[in-house]
């Protein structure tokens, strides 16, 4: 059923949960811009390390398809490389207003996204599915899309990008517990 989604309803034990339809309403959507501030640069950060290396020039050739902007930060082969390494750049490229948003591949996704992480401004999401890279979007106003290459198929990929960067962040009470990770 179109504007279906799902939450989660915990039972009495932290790890049992399920899923129970809830209605989605995106007019209440936020459309404005809170802060005033400056259209984010339309270009996207690419970033890898030798696990995500073959996902990334699957993205690459995603993204020329479809006319978007992107530069790419390495790596540029399949050989063993720093996850680290590629993640600072693409961190410092988004502080620098190279590019707005990013992508990050590893093997989890997980190492990557924790050293991007440690940039203070940047938002990386390890997504999974699409709902996931939904949320992430709406509630947390993820600025890195960080894809694990050893556990989804290239299609999915491609899906959760889209969902991704076509996902609006919904703000308000979203808002604070965003201001409160940049407190710290």
């Amino acid at each position: 059923m179109k504007g279906e989604r799902y939450k989660v309803k915990r039972h009495s034990s932290p790890f049992t949960f399920h899923l129970v339809p809830y209605t989605f309403h995106p007019e209440i959507i936020m459309k404005t811009n809170i802060n005033k501030q400056p259209p984010m640069n339309p270009r996207i950060g690419l970033a890898s390390d030798h696990a995500g290396y073959e996902l990334k020039e699957h993205i690459r050739k995603f993204l020329e398809n479809k006319n978007v902007p992107y530069i790419d930060y390495g790596t540029c082969s399949a050989e063993s490389a720093n996850y680290a390494v590629y993640g600072h750049r693409l961190a410092k490229a988004i502080e620098e207003k190279e590019v707005g948003k990013g992508i990050a591949v590893c093997g989890s996704g997980i190492g990557i996204s924790m050293t991007l992480n440690k940039h203070k401004g940047i938002r990386s999401a390890v997504c999974w599915n699409e709902e996931i890279a939904r949320l992430a979007r709406t509630h947390n106003d993820a600025n890195v899309l960080a894809l694990p290459a050893r556990f989804i198929s290239h299609d999915l990929a491609e899906n959760i990008i889209d969902i991704f960067f076509d996902t609006a962040f919904e703000g308000g009470r979203h808002q604070i517990r965003i201001d409160a990770i940049d407190k710290l």
